[in-house]
């Protein structure tokens, strides 16, 4: 990501506005989790993999940024490596506050079990929805990416590939992961749903209906008065 030289009170409200983000991002993900319809493509593997440990999803979600990581490492080579350097270190605490903020919503969502499938499909739009406003600040906010989102955007340039498209093939992958660690671990295929297609589609086109809507914190970021 771009460096861009700003005063200090600019950039300190930018990364509010980023931890806000991941929280909601967070908040989505679980909504979406305890819809029992599925949940988020880049949350799959963890979730399966906590329905089988004493280890929490957040936990998982650390473990699999700390692999993204990596992987970004080895498609950048040395040279990438110097030069995203600062992006690259400050994933890692963006992964454990994010990973944290899960298991966070998670409890505070431990009490909500939908029954009836209307109710269900309630708390994944809701989901989806956090996870759109979530998304909107993470891009208002412009200092850092998740680590999936990082992965992808290198990805794009490494193999010259559009964004959008790196992207989907992304969360397959990751959907894909995941059935197939549900079967070998249990033989069945768990917490891939419905749930989990509606996410990866309908996030994407609710981020560019909502981001209109929140262009009066780019200006509280930058110190303007808002009209």
């Amino acid at each position: 990501m771009q460096q861009i030289k700003r005063s200090a009170p600019e950039t300190v409200r930018r990364y509010i506005v980023f931890v806000i983000s991941l929280f909601l991002i967070a908040l989505g993900v679980s909504l979406i989790t305890r819809s029992l319809v599925g949940t988020s493509p880049i949350s799959s593997i963890p979730y399966v993999l906590s329905l089988h440990s004493v280890l929490t999803m957040g936990t998982f979600i650390l473990f699999l940024n700390i692999v993204l990581i990596i992987l970004q490492m080895l498609m950048l080579g040395r040279k990438g490596i110097r030069e995203c350097r600062f992006g690259l270190l400050l994933q890692l605490p963006v992964s454990v506050l994010f990973g944290f903020f899960v298991d966070l919503t998670m409890a505070m969502l431990a009490l909500w079990h939908p029954d009836a499938y209307w109710m269900k499909l309630i708390s994944l739009s809701l989901g989806c929805l956090s996870m759109a406003a979530g998304v909107s600040l993470e891009v208002l906010a412009d200092v850092t990416m998740v680590s999936g989102e990082y992965f992808v955007h290198i990805a794009s340039r490494r193999f010259h590939k559009e964004f959008g498209v790196v992207k989907i093939m992304f969360d397959v992958s990751l959907v894909a992961i995941a059935v197939g660690c549900s079967w070998l671990l249990a033989g069945r295929i768990d917490g891939v749903r419905e749930g989990t297609l509606t996410a990866a589609l309908l996030t994407g086109p609710l981020v560019r209906i909502i981001m209109p809507h929140l262009r009066f914190v780019e200006r509280w970021e930058r110190g303007l008065q808002l009209a």
